[in-house]
Order: structure tokens, then sequence, then C-alpha cells
């Protein structure tokens, strides 16, 4: 569907591009002609993947960590002294951690809503007034999570991804006089690295989980990576301002009390 060319020229700024689904966007960037720029907070790591990923093109990093104003602001200026601009930011970083709502406690609530939500919108405001406001133009892709029906285990990321969403169907309208478009990527369970954190028996009801998807698999982290490049690409010009779901009809019919249960069985 894509030429090798379609993202010539372009700088793209991939936040959690170290790993799993990240890791694939930023690969696609670049074998699409892309300059891709990754961010991560352990530095060490990000090294790593940035030694891989620079095979496929023109690739830099920075560590930075979401939650701190400061690091998203010497991310900017290191983009802004390399490149000069920046036309597509692909908001990938973020992080949870199961739990009944009942046991989540001020600082575990504060921390997944300072990762997935604010985070987020820092990372756009900064890279917004640095380079999407005075050029005019500029694409935003914020990768959240399938929560349309809640999220039975994770209260704290499903309150901080629908936040995430409300915030892009609000900037598309205040931003599109700067044309600049945002929207969102639903994923739902994406075979990635990010499943082998969690304790054996969440990973055995994933297993069951996968059974009762309407499509019958997991996603890959190819097909999250194929709506976002589709989405930041000039085929998407006139859309802004949606979640797209990629969860094989996951939205529509799923039992999402998996994960709470299995929960409920430590107790």
């Amino acid at each position: 569907m894509f030429k090798s060319d379609t993202f010539k020229n372009k700088v793209v700024l991939v936040t959690g591009g170290r790993s799993g689904i990240g890791f694939q966007i930023a690969k696609d960037f670049l074998t699409l002609g892309a300059k891709v720029v990754i961010c991560s907070r352990k530095e060490d790591k990000l090294k790593i993947a940035a030694e891989a990923l620079a095979r496929y093109g023109e690739l830099s990093y920075q560590a930075c960590d979401i939650r701190k104003t400061e690091n998203i602001q010497s991310l900017a200026v290191m983009i802004k002294e390399k490149y000069n601009r920046l036309d597509i930011l692909v908001n990938n970083a973020g992080g949870q951690f199961p739990a009944l709502a009942e046991y989540i406690n001020d600082k575990g609530w504060s921390a997944v809503i300072n990762n997935n939500l604010n985070g987020t919108f820092s990372m756009t405001r900064e890279m917004a007034n640095t380079f999407f406001i005075p050029q005019k133009h500029g694409v935003i892709v914020n990768i959240t999570a399938e929560v349309y029906r809640g999220f039975p285990g994770m209260a704290h990321t499903g309150a901080a991804r629908a936040g995430v969403e409300n915030l892009t169907k609000t900037l598309a309208q205040e931003w599109s006089d700067f044309n600049i478009r945002i929207n969102c990527v639903s994923p739902g369970i994406i075979e990635s690295s990010g499943l082998q954190q969690y304790p054996q028996q969440i990973q055995d009801m994933f297993e069951e989980a996968e059974k009762a998807i309407p499509l019958k698999r997991f996603g890959k982290v190819e097909d999250v990576s194929n709506a976002v490049t589709f989405l930041a690409s000039p085929m998407a010009a006139y859309i802004t301002g949606i979640s797209l779901f990629v969860d094989g009809a996951q939205h529509l019919g799923f039992d999402k009390m998996g994960l709470a249960n299995v929960l409920k069985s430590f107790m």
C-alpha cells in the first residue's frame, strides 16, 4: 500500500520506541523513508534498540521520561538542533499494572495517570508549540488501548486512555486551524514483549481470551504499526479526531472480566 519513499524527508518522533509496538512503528517509518527519533526512560536499553533500528535508516535517540517536562523540553531542543523540524509524533510511551480498583492506592493511581495521560499531554503540547503550530502542519497519533466498555482490572489505565481519546477529539478541533491532524489507535490484546511482564496466571487467562476474540487471534505489533503509518500518511489527510480500533472486534463482543476475575482469585 505504501511506497518506499512515502515519508521521505519527514521527521518522526516515537515515544516508547525501544521495544514492542513502539519498536515496530519506528522500524516501519524508517523503511518508508522517514528520519526517526525514539525515546524512552532507560538509556542503556534505548541504545541497544537504536543500534538495531539504525540498519533501516536514519535513527536518533534520547532518553526521556515523559512525566518530566524538563526531559521533554530537552528532547525538543535536540530535535530542533538536529533536524529543525518535526512532522509526526507517535505517543506510544506508557505503562500500567494489573490491580482491582479497591487496591489501587494514591501512589499507584497517580503513577499511571501521570504516565499515560499527563505525559501524553505534556509531550503533545511541547512538540506542538515547538514545531507543529509554528510550522502550520503536523500529525499526531496516540496509542491508547481498547477501553470502549471499560477496562476491568486496570481502572487507572482505562481512565487515562479514555482521557487521551477525549483529548484527541478536543485537539483535533482546536488545532485544525494549524493544519494539525490527531488520531488514536486503540489496540486490543497484542502479542508483544509487554505480555511477558504479567504473572503466569494472567498469561493463562490470555490463552482463553484469545479464543473469545471474534477474529480468534491476538493482534501483532505489525497490525498496530500498519494503522499508525496509515493515519500518519497522506492517504489519511482528511481523517482527524478518531479512535481506530485494532482489536479483532474485541470492543464489540468480548468478556472483559477475565483479568479482573484472575485478580480476584489471588485474594
